[in-house]
């Protein structure tokens, strides 16, 4: 029913991955992927988001790659699912006004906006330290 998409879920490993590193640890996307599994080039593509919020550092150069932007402790769940996914969505009314042909006599708006608060705020209090 409710799935996160497989870039989230590529993006939450090479957190953890870089959390279990030593502080300020550079590694290659070839490295990781190789280490994790995953396709390097899907991961390349979830770390460049991940970059583009400020969640992780790239480091150019012969020793480049990627390393924490910062401590475990401080980066949430929801930091790295609003990183490559955005706010959470579960209908079409939250991501696509007007797009609903009964939005404006649905009676489960109200209802599924407060379960969409409450999944943010879950993946808000859950920080990638709790992952290691």
């Amino acid at each position: 029913m409710l799935q996160v998409s497989r870039k989230f879920e590529y993006g939450l490993h090479a957190v953890v991955y870089l959390a279990r590193r030593e502080p300020g640890e550079v590694v290659t996307v070839k490295e990781m992927a190789a280490d994790i599994g995953f396709s390097q080039e899907f991961l390349a593509k979830a770390l460049q988001q991940l970059k583009k919020a400020g969640i992780v550092l790239s480091v150019q150069g012969v020793k480049g790659g990627y390393r924490l932007a910062g401590l475990p402790e401080e980066i949430t769940i929801s930091d790295i699912a609003r990183a490559i996914e955005g706010p959470p969505r579960l209908m079409r009314c939250s991501s696509e006004r007007g797009k609903c042909e009964i939005v404006s006599s649905c009676s489960n708006r109200s209802t599924m906006f407060k379960l969409e608060k409450n999944i943010d705020a879950l993946m808000a209090d859950t920080k990638v330290s709790a992952l290691l």
